[in-house]
């Protein structure tokens, strides 16, 4: 037991590497997300119909109309109509 119990612990600590929240802007004009991720603060600036990977390790996002939200890393945000929606 004690075997499989390690084995899983493992195999979940390396699906953990390379998982990212997602961003899409759907929408004709860009759009700046706010990222607060270990303390600090970035602009992360999408383009029309541009679709980013950020926060591998969870972090909080500030959408284009105010809304604040916290992810975890598997997460995909849509803009549309200038309102970030988390899918």
């Amino acid at each position: 037991m004690k075997k499989f119990c390690v084995a899983i612990a493992a195999l979940l600590a390396l699906s953990a590497h390379g998982i990212a929240a997602s961003a899409v802007n759907k929408d004709a004009e860009p759009r700046t997300l706010i990222v607060t991720e270990g303390g600090s603060k970035t602009e992360l600036a999408l383009a029309a119909g541009e679709t980013v990977e950020f926060c591998a390790a969870g972090c909080f996002v500030t959408m284009p109309n105010g809304d604040r939200e916290a992810l975890t890393g598997s997460e995909t945000i849509e803009i549309s109509g200038g309102v970030g929606k988390i899918r």
